[in-house]
C-alpha cells in the first residue's frame, strides 16, 4: 500500500468519480491512476469503486469505510509536513481561512493587513461561503480553520473557540416611521416587511427565535448573505433592514438611520473552528490571537486537548469575550 494510492482514491472520490478530471488536478495520467487503484484493490481484496465497463459508477460500502480512514491518514500526513515546515522555516508557509462575507468584509481587514506585514513570506488564502460550507472546509482540511457564527456545531471533529460577541442594528431610510422611535420593540419591527440575512448566515437563527418567542409573525421580503446588498434594498424602500452592527459605517451609511437592537435579540458569538488533531504553525497561532487577543497559544492548546465540546465550553466559561 502506497501513500500515492491513497491520495488517488481520495481525489477520485472527491471529483465525482471522474478519473480524467482527477488526473488533470494531480498532473498525472488517467491510465496511471486507474492502474494504481486496481493494484490497491487487489492488495486489499475488496473493490473500492463499482464499475460499468471502464467507468466508475459508485463507491462501494467497503470503499466508504476505507475512504473515511484514508481521509484521516491524509490529514495526518499534512500535519507531518506542517511540523517539518515549522522547524525548517517558521516564517514561511501558507494559511487558508474559510469565512463568511460579514467576517471578511468587516471583522478581518485590519487583522489581515497586520498579519501580512508581520509575515510577508506566508501565502494567505481566503475562501468564502455559507457557514455550512466553510465549516466543512475546516473539517475536511481544505482550510486551516473557519471563522463563522453559525453551523460549526454540526461538525463534531471541529474545536470551536469563541472570539467575540456581537449584536444587530435596525436600519431604515431617514423618513421611515421607525426612524424617530426612541427605543424599538419587536412589535414595532414586525409591523413592517423585513430585509435581512439568508437563514443560516450571520446569526439569523437568533432573529427568528426572538420573534417566535413573542408569538410574532414576520414577513421577510428579501434575504441576502451580504450586508451591503441588504442596505441597498433598504435604501430602495423594500423593508426594514436587520444587519450585524459591525456592518454599519457612519460615513458611508449616513443616508440611513441606524437603530440599536441589542436589547431585542440575544447576542451572537463568532468562533474559530479548528480540526481536532491539526498541527498549528506559529504564525497560525499569531493570526488567531490577532483576531481574538484572549486566544493565546496556551489557551488554544488547552482547548485542542479537550475531549468533548462540554470540556471546551467549561474552559471558556469564565473567559470574558469582547463585544464587536
Amino acid at each position: 500500500m502506497k501513500l500515492q494510492q491513497l491520495r488517488y482514491i481520495w481525489e477520485v472520490a472527491h471529483h465525482d468519480l471522474n478519473v480524467s478530471a482527477t488526473a488533470q488536478v494531480l498532473y498525472t495520467s488517467q491510465p496511471g491512476i486507474s492502474k494504481q487503484i486496481r493494484l490497491l484493490e487487489d492488495e486489499l481484496g475488496v473493490e473500492i469503486f463499482a464499475r460499468s465497463g471502464k467507468h466508475l459508477t459508485r463507491v462501494t460500502p467497503a470503499g466508504v469505510a476505507i475512504l473515511q480512514v484514508v481521509g484521516e491518514v491524509l490529514k495526518k500526513v499534512e500535519s507531518i509536513k506542517q511540523v517539518a515546515q515549522e522547524f525548517s522555516d517558521e516564517s514561511k508557509g501558507s494559511l487558508s481561512i474559510a469565512t463568511t462575507h460579514t467576517q471578511a468584509r468587516y471583522a478581518l481587514p485590519h487583522v489581515i493587513e497586520g498579519f501580512i506585514k508581520r509575515f510577508p513570506d506566508v501565502s494567505l488564502h481566503m475562501q468564502q461561503g455559507t457557514p455550512m460550507q466553510i465549516a466543512e472546509m475546516a473539517s475536511n482540511g481544505t482550510a486551516d480553520f473557519a471563522i463563522a457564527t453559525e453551523a460549526m456545531e454540526h461538525f463534531h471533529d471541529l474545536i470551536m473557540l469563541p472570539c467575540y460577541r456581537w449584536n444587530r442594528s435596525i436600519i431604515v431610510p431617514k423618513k421611515h416611521p421607525l426612524a424617530t422611535k426612541p427605543q424599538l420593540t419587536l412589535e414595532d419591527i414586525a409591523a413592517f416587511p423585513l430585509v435581512t440575512y439568508v437563514f443560516g448566515f450571520t446569526g439569523r437563527s437568533k432573529l427568528d427565535e426572538a420573534f417566535s418567542s413573542r408569538g410574532l409573525e414576520t414577513k421577510t421580503v428579501f434575504t441576502a448573505a451580504d450586508a451591503d446588498v441588504i442596505k441597498t434594498y433598504v435604501r430602495l424602500g423594500l423593508g426594514v433592514g436587520i444587519v450585524a452592527s459591525m456592518a454599519m459605517d457612519d460615513e458611508q451609511d449616513s443616508d440611513l438611520v441606524t437603530l440599536d437592537a441589542s436589547h431585542l435579540f440575544e447576542a451572537s458569538v463568532t468562533k474559530v473552528g479548528l480540526r481536532k488533531g491539526v498541527f498549528l504553525r506559529g504564525y497560525m497561532y499569531k493570526f488567531i490571537e490577532a483576531f481574538a487577543p484572549h486566544l493565546t497559544k496556551n489557551l488554544i492548546d488547552q482547548a485542542m486537548a479537550c475531549s468533548t465540546k462540554a470540556d471546551v465550553d467549561e474552559l471558556f466559561k469564565h473567559v470574558s469575550l469582547p463585544t464587536f
